[in-house]
């Protein structure tokens, strides 16, 4: 059935979820995984990366910008998310399933969909936060994106069923 799976992984709280339910699948088929994280920094925890030519922008007087506490901020996020990847892919590796994960610089759905093209996923994973009307069309979604572009099947969890299987209480809650 599948052979290579591509997980979407962000900073969100229903990642680990959302690893726990690629694994399984990954498991069941005997596939292995590469886990991708997208420093977008845009949704989810990052600072928002900044223009390179940020001196050839105009500046309302008086405000200014701290560039090294932004670049401090920046290089915590990137620690912080490239030891999570690796903390999962251990994790996988740990189980018999094989992975590898990269952490790349882009538009996460662009990312998603390149990397999936570049490593020949029968399968990619990700999560939705279930944004629709306006904060979908302000925000985007990476999700609609990547079901409009990816090179193979998508598997789109919603953010409510991982919290909702995460929790009992939420689970019986969603039933009635």
């Amino acid at each position: 059935m599948y052979q290579k799976i591509l997980v979407a992984i962000d900073n969100s709280d229903t990642s680990d979820r959302l690893f726990t339910e690629a694994l399984d699948l990954a498991q069941a088929t005997q596939s292995a995984l590469l886990l991708v994280h997208s420093l977008s920094g845009d949704d989810d925890g990052g600072p928002l990366p900044l223009y390179s030519r940020l001196d050839s922008i105009y500046w309302a007087p008086g405000t200014e910008i701290d560039f090294e506490a932004w670049r401090v901020d920046w290089n915590r996020y990137e620690t912080a998310s490239l030891e999570r990847l690796q903390r999962y892919s251990g994790t996988a590796n740990a189980t018999g399933v094989p992975s590898e994960f990269r952490q790349l610089v882009g538009n996460p759905g662009k990312v998603l969909c390149t990397a999936a093209h570049q490593w020949n996923a029968d399968l990619i994973i990700l999560g939705n936060r279930g944004r629709s009307g306006l904060a979908e069309l302000v925000l985007g979604s990476v999700s609609n994106y990547v079901l409009h572009h990816a090179p193979c099947s998508v598997l789109v969890i919603k953010e409510a069923a991982l919290t909702a299987e995460a929790s009992p209480t939420a689970a019986a809650t969603t039933a009635d």
